[in-house]
């Protein structure tokens, strides 16, 4: 599942996703913008058939600054 994500993450930070580590800040390592991230996180939805809350006024967004924040959402979502 990793794999896929860190496939799924490269073509908006224009890194190979071998390259891509799990302590990586999304926004200042990756380069993501809040609408790549967005756009991103979609993709996610799409990929791994769950669908994100995003009700709670972007504070679990907010919270997600490393690639591995995000990998771990992704699997409680998928639990």
């Amino acid at each position: 599942m990793e794999e896929r994500f860190k496939e799924i993450i490269a073509p908006y930070c224009k890194i190979d996703a071998g390259e891509i580590r799990n302590d990586m800040n999304i926004r200042n390592d990756l380069g993501l913008s809040s609408l790549d991230m967005m756009t991103f996180l979609g993709d996610l939805e799409d990929e791994f058939d769950v669908e994100f809350d995003f009700d709670n006024g972007g504070q679990q967004i907010a919270g997600i600054n490393t690639v591995e924040d995000a990998i771990n959402m992704l699997k409680e979502y998928m639990d």
